[in-house]
């Protein structure tokens, strides 16, 4: 699935800014959209309020859109020198980088007024979150594993899931924020790995880089932790038939992940970047019909 539209409203007036929030490229909203549902679904014990329903999913695209253009904003300097990004609006000249900031402090204003219709926790929970969001893209001067950084920014949406569902974080938040950690690790690493040789031109650091070619060997580790986790959260939490299937199909994805990146290819890297939306959705409907069938 190739996660990119081509629609004209992308070349209209709107579409440097649409594009700076990467509107063109759904394959982040998936991948933080779907721990988010997670989060809630596992929560509520099925499907959760709708009022909270509506919030996060509505906080999933305005973080996400705010996420992409502080990142398009701390790398201005880089992005005209990388192939793959040069043509980004600021870059590209398209958008100022003073407009990108404003831009950047109207969509945490707007992320503001949603978590303020949650309780007091999900509020001092989304001040971590805002802190996440606004360092992650300036992780990569400093330090070889910024996907951390990543992984905790898109885990954090459960903890706070589970903040205004409940009005308290039980543990199975911290199990899937630990295998969305892991998984995040995985699937940026992925596409760190088709930048690599960019990377290493203009200085930026990534795990990708810091495993060098030990990379896929990690990878296939990593995915054998996550996937011991999902089955510790299914014996743990949900013991049912519908969940063991779907991390049954995931571990069968990850095999397909790994024989496409074995080459180190970095359009086969990328297009195993893309599949984790599947990984995603397998997940939640896994753990939607496991607790519509309890």
């Amino acid at each position: 699935m190739e996660f990119r539209s081509s629609a004209s409203i992308f070349s209209g007036p709107a579409g440097p800014w649409l594009r700076l929030m990467r509107f063109d490229r759904p394959i982040g909203l998936a991948l933080l959209l779907w721990p988010t549902w997670w989060g809630l679904w596992f929560a509520a014990g099925g499907v959760p309020q709708i009022k909270n329903l509506i919030i996060f999913t509505l906080g999933v695209v305005v973080m996400r859109a705010a996420g992409c253009v502080i990142n398009d904003y701390a790398d201005r300097d880089l992005d005209p020198k990388v192939a793959r990004t040069r043509q980004r609006p600021i870059a590209r000249g398209e958008i100022r980088p003073q407009q990108a900031l404003g831009l950047f402090f109207l969509l945490m204003l707007i992320a503001l007024g949603l978590v303020l219709m949650t309780n007091r926790l999900t509020v001092l929970l989304a001040i971590g979150g805002a802190m996440l969001a606004g360092t992650y893209p300036f992780l990569k001067r400093f330090t070889h594993f910024p996907q951390i950084g990543l992984g905790t920014a898109f885990s954090w949406a459960i903890l706070m899931a589970y903040a205004a569902e409940t009005g308290d974080i039980a543990a199975p938040a911290w199990w899937l924020f630990a295998a969305n950690l892991i998984w995040t690790v995985i699937y940026d690493t992925q596409y760190a790995m088709a930048d690599r040789e960019d990377d290493l031109e203009v200085g930026v650091k990534s795990t990708a880089i810091a495993f060098g070619r030990l990379d896929v060997p990690i990878i296939a580790g990593l995915m054998g932790l996550m996937t011991a986790l999902l089955v510790l959260i299914g014996l743990q939490y949900l013991p049912s038939p519908a969940w063991f299937t779907a991390v049954t199909l995931v571990f069968l994805l990850f095999q397909i992940q790994l024989w496409r990146i074995r080459d180190r290819r970095p359009e086969a890297c990328f297009q195993a970047f893309l599949s984790n939306h599947w990984i995603g959705l397998i997940l939640f409907i896994g753990i939607a019909v496991s607790f519509a069938l309890r």
